[in-house]
């Protein structure tokens, strides 16, 4: 343990919950889950899943199924799932908030969010809870799925990385720029094995919605969570949600110490952009300013705050863009959203010239507001992953609402401080709009009981996979470089997530930004040895999507060997039943080709002595690699993934 008397939030947080385990970084522990939440693209696997365990309901403080990602009705399949979804939350006594009614993090934060508790969910975004002083972590369906039927939540015990932020935002600066200079710093992997913690006198003026935009892109540094103190500000936040009597301190105490540490002086900071491809490819606005651009979106998970629409509509009020520029207005919250028609600031921006869609997630995730062929896109989403907007060649930007406001008047590339105005000062209305219609609360176990779960033609049964064999002879079909992120491995867009409750369907896609050629390569010896792919560092970054390790298992995908893989990822292919090893020397990395054919041996008992694993190359020497899996994570692995494993937990009255 970092300091045995001292303790930190993020520290304070995991003691209360923890069930199993030791606080020392790296060694595993087992936490006591108290709110779960999903969303349609991950929580009809998770609904799924558990269906096929047979659990009656759920037994989670609370639990909560957001409808938030695949809202497009361009055919049966969405509205389908919807059914499906709401049908089994009353039957499992879930919470369901209903398509249109937001996205899950900003509807979670200002309805069931509170200081203290835990959080697992099944998007990688969750982490934006901690911004009430949460303990929220994102992970795959399965893993969610497991917390909603009681069990303990296991993973490796992180680092707490402490960043000290001191001084005051200038005029033209705001949080986003904050986790912009983080992600300048530390890259998309500084963050992974940590909980970064937040604290200092510069906390004082950002509101709990500021601090949201920081711990939500956090999980674009790879950490495994962030944390901000409850306070003041949170309490605030609370009241004004109607909530006040569920609001508790929790802050660090004095004198506690940080495995890591940074400092920020917020005075300093300048407008920042991530240029594409990359959230970590950041640079000053002004190095690429005057770049022409086709769109500007505002709003996401990243952005989702009132503040964050209020600011744009105040810098374009009176104005109209150019006629070459797309203005969407993509409102965070069915609550944000009434707020704004409340107080005008929606109407400014319609007269502005945009464009205003449904409340959800929509264009972050290629769902909808595709940017043209070859054409520039900023936007105040957390992720700029290659061909994520929809578009297969795009280029997007992420920056703050100040720069994309003052981009799309110029329909050009602009640093917020060279407009001829004086930056807008935004008061927090002390009363908002509190809107509860839109989402349901369970029934009582007695009528949950009796629903009938609907399911369309589009809803399929999880596949049946077989235990893993004592011997592997894998062709390696796929080798891959470093950041390689789940958007890549399975896209996101409207044509692609309708076939989420599908595998059979959505394997097709496996790939298909890597190489066409995949799914082909890896169908033709699927009935015969497998195969296996190579990757370098923090393989699966970015989104929860499971779907990037269940397709590949189901094309006959058996082990990925990379030099490095990000955490949710590399659990979720322990839940499928796919061995991930680490190269035990980064440079064997070179040696290995496409057409390479990867032999373990004795797998079973080497798996179980906790040593190297050995693998023989045909034509080649043999390399050592490493799997540091715990007991648990092997047995999932062994029994062929999770549900088998479950089952047979089960079956024997464990």
């Amino acid at each position: 343990m970092e300091n045995a008397k001292k303790f930190n939030v993020a520290q304070k947080l995991i003691q209360s919950h923890l069930v199993a385990g030791e606080m020392t970084p790296g060694d595993p522990i087992e936490l006591r889950i108290d709110q779960t939440l999903t969303q349609d693209a991950t929580g009809t696997l998770a609904m799924l899943s558990l269906e096929a365990i047979g659990l009656d309901r759920v037994k989670t403080e609370v639990s909560v199924q957001y409808v938030d990602h695949n809202l497009l009705q361009i055919d049966n399949l969405n509205p389908d799932d919807h059914l499906f979804l709401e049908s089994i939350c009353r039957r499992l006594g879930v919470w369901y908030s209903r398509p249109g009614n937001g996205i899950s993090h900003m509807v979670h934060m200002q309805r069931f969010g509170r200081p203290g508790a835990s959080l697992l969910g099944s998007d990688s975004h969750t982490p934006a809870a901690g911004a009430l002083g949460m303990l929220a972590i994102g992970a795959g369906g399965l893993d969610v799925a497991l917390a909603m039927s009681g069990e303990t939540f296991e993973t490796a015990m992180p680092e707490t990385f402490g960043v000290k932020l001191v001084g005051k935002l200038p005029d033209w600066v705001s949080a986003k720029d904050v986790i912009l200079e983080m992600l300048r710093r530390h890259g998309v992997s500084g963050g992974i094995g940590k909980i970064i913690e937040y604290y200092g006198p510069g906390l004082a003026d950002l509101t709990a919605m500021d601090r949201h935009v920081i711990a939500n892109m956090g999980a674009e540094l790879g950490a495994t969570t962030t944390v901000f103190p409850s306070d003041e500000e949170v309490k605030r936040f609370l009241e004004s949600e109607g909530r006040g009597e569920d609001w508790a301190e929790l802050t660090a105490d004095d004198g506690c110490a940080y495995g890591h540490h940074d400092e920020i002086d917020l005075s300093t900071l300048v407008p920042l952009i991530a240029k594409p491809s990359s959230p970590g490819n950041v640079v000053p606005v002004s190095e690429v300013e005057g770049e022409d651009i086709y769109q500007v979106y505002i709003g996401s998970s990243a952005n989702p705050g009132w503040r964050d629409f209020a600011v744009v509509s105040d810098i374009v009020r009176g104005k109209v863009v150019p006629p070459t520029v797309s203005f969407d207005i993509n409102p965070s919250s069915r609550q944000t959203l009434e707020t704004l028609i409340a107080d005008g600031r929606l109407g400014a921006m319609v007269a502005a010239g945009a464009r205003i869609h449904q409340a959800g997630c929509n264009g972050c995730i290629g769902m909808g507001q595709a940017p043209a062929t070859g054409q520039n896109s900023l936007r105040t989403v957390p992720r700029n992953f290659p061909g994520r907007s929809g578009t297969r060649e795009d280029s997007v930007f992420l920056c703050s609402p100040e720069t994309a406001a003052a981009s799309v008047l110029t329909g050009k590339i602009t640093d917020p401080r060279s407009l001829d105005m004086p930056c807008p000062q935004l008061r927090y209305p002390e009363k908002t709009v509190v809107t509860k219609t839109m989402i349901d609360a369970p029934p009582n176990p007695h009528e949950s009981r009796s629903v009938v779960v609907v399911k369309g033609p589009n809803i399929k049964s999880l596949p049946v996979f077989d235990p893993l064999p004592d011997t592997l002879e894998l062709p390696v079909i796929l080798k891959m470089g470093d950041d390689i992120s789940t958007d890549e491995i399975m896209p996101p867009g409207a044509k692609v997530l309708p076939f989420r409750s599908n595998i059979q369907k959505i394997d097709d896609f496996s790939f298909e930004r890597i190489d066409t050629s995949y799914v082909e390569h890896a169908r033709a010896l699927r009935s015969t040895t497998g195969h296996s792919v190579i990757a370098g560092d923090n393989y699966g970054q970015g989104s929860s999507r499971e779907h990037a390790a269940v397709a590949p298992r189901n094309l006959g995908l058996r082990l990925v060997l990379a030099k490095g893989f990000a955490r949710i990822h590399r659990q979720n292919l322990v839940n499928y039943g796919v061995l991930p090893l680490v190269f035990a020397e980064p440079k064997d990395y070179e040696r290995l080709e496409t057409g390479d054919v990867l032999i373990a041996r004795d797998l079973h008992q080497t798996l179980a002595n906790g040593g190297d694993v050995i693998l023989d190359i045909q034509g080649k020497d043999s390399i050592s690699t490493r799997h540091g899996l715990t007991e648990k994570q092997l047995a999932v692995i062994v029994a062929g993934g999770f549900i088998n494993w479950r089952r047979k937990s089960l079956a024997a009255g464990t």
